[in-house]
């Protein structure tokens, strides 16, 4: 390569001479282009990371929006599991418990949160952290809901275990037989008051039988009341377990005793006229967990379908009650 030439113009000479540069001026001159270079190149790196990308970059992203896409997929199948879940939970309250007349598992437990605050604080320097924060909380609901329904079942699972002890302490038969009956006066709900004219709540059923008429204890169980009732007179209370009681009022005669221990259709009293009464009747109460239930509900093994049938009509009388 030719090297350059460089000339100044001589004003007092009016020609021009020619320059001999120094070292130090040709080393300020290689480092001035060297400058430049390195300027250009790295302007142009620049340039091309921000419009092209490098390769790491492109694959870097690639690997995000793969893991964002499972995330996605996970989200999406963690709903659906939480569908499945709310069915499973629905049939165990309403299906699986209500045959054992157990208490369905309080909302407050299936729905109660899954971790402290900051549980997931560890998530949030990985890429998309709300989508993995989300979906990592779905799915530690899920786990929890799952046990907890796991539990329900292993309690099921034990009721269905005594269900033929249980069986035999559920009320199931009529207090009184109905070849003895006269009517079934009144049933259970809403009902006019015999004395006082007026509507209020008849808690159980009344029925009309002849005094003496026995009447039958309608599960096993165990006497907690054989005594007069305020306004129930002569009255005989049993405690069948498993959260049941009865109750038979306005009796004539007790048949046993506090503590005594009693069969399914064994003879406990006789129908009679005694406390609040305007005649001669039974009235028969039926409660589950301290509450009152229609013992109409709970004939299932004493009658026929036909019977059944004809007892509810009667029951569904709403004319005066007799108590």
């Amino acid at each position: 390569m030719k090297r350059k030439v460089y000339y100044r113009y001589n004003s007092q000479t009016l020609s021009y001479e020619r320059i001999y540069p120094s070292l130090k001026d040709r080393i300020f001159v290689v480092f001035r282009h060297l400058i430049s270079g390195i300027i250009v190149g790295i302007a142009a790196l620049v340039a091309f990371i921000y419009f092209v990308g490098t390769p790491w970059g492109e694959a870097q992203k690639k690997e995000d929006q793969l893991i964002r896409t499972q995330y996605e997929v996970l989200s999406k199948r963690a709903n659906e599991m939480s569908k499945v879940l709310k069915d499973i939970q629905q049939r165990d309250d309403n299906l699986y418990r209500a045959i054992f007349h157990s208490d369905p598992i309080p909302n407050s437990i299936r729905t109660s949160g899954v971790g402290a605050p900051g549980k997931y604080d560890y998530l949030s320097d990985l890429p998309n952290p709300d989508l993995i924060i989300q979906t990592t909380k779905k799915i530690d609901y899920i786990a929890k809901q799952i046990y907890i329904q796991s539990n329900s079942f292993d309690e099921v699972l034990s009721m269905a275990k005594t269900q033929k002890d249980r069986l035999k302490h559920i009320p199931s038969i009529q207090p009184v037989s109905m070849k003895y009956l006269k009517q079934m006066a009144s049933g259970y709900g809403t009902r006019i008051d015999p004395i006082y004219g007026t509507l209020r709540f008849h808690a159980g059923m009344d029925f009309a039988a002849n005094i003496g008429t026995p009447v039958y204890v309608t599960g096993d169980g165990v006497v907690t009341l054989a005594d007069w009732k305020q306004g129930y007179g002569k009255c005989i209370i049993v405690d069948h377990g498993y959260g049941f009681q009865t109750l038979y009022a306005h009796l004539n005669d007790y048949k046993v005793r506090i503590g005594q221990k009693v069969t399914r259709g064994e003879q406990i009293g006789e129908v009679g006229n005694t406390g609040k009464s305007t005649g001669p009747h039974l009235h028969y109460e039926v409660h589950v967990k301290g509450y009152p239930d229609n013992p109409a509900k709970y004939y299932f093994m004493d009658l026929s379908p036909e019977e059944y049938d004809k007892m509810l009509q009667m029951a569904a009388n709403h004319g005066q009650v007799m108590d």
